[in-house]
């Protein structure tokens, strides 16, 4: 990816899941509260809930040049998280469509919805 590339801003939960799937170096952050992350998950997905997220930057700088796919319940504070990222100087950051909700209804049904 050369810098003039820009990654669409959304990113839809089949090509998460095949990503996933391939075993695709990337991060998939979930920044859902922790009461929320214990009711349902996608395995493999790191939990730094959006309220710490100022405090606990400092976890994502190693992912600076790896991809971060962003997710929470419906996508509206990931996409928050996405846009904060991006303004960090993060330049591969993706939010994930529909959260984790989506996650269930075309996924994994497994994953409780909420």
């Amino acid at each position: 990816m050369t810098n003039s590339e820009e990654l669409p801003i959304q990113i839809d939960v089949p090509t998460v899941a095949k990503m996933l799937r391939r075993g695709d170096n990337f991060l998939l952050l979930d920044v859902r509260e922790s009461s929320e992350y214990a009711i349902a998950k996608i395995n493999g997905s790191t939990l730094v809930p959006m309220s710490e997220l100022a405090g606990r930057a400092a976890e994502l700088d190693p992912h600076q040049d790896r991809l971060i796919v962003v997710h929470c319940h419906h996508g509206g504070r990931s996409l928050q998280v996405t846009h904060a990222l991006k303004a960090s100087g993060f330049r591969k950051v993706q939010n994930m469509e529909g959260g984790i909700d989506q996650w269930s209804l075309q996924i994994d049904s497994s994953v409780p919805r909420y």
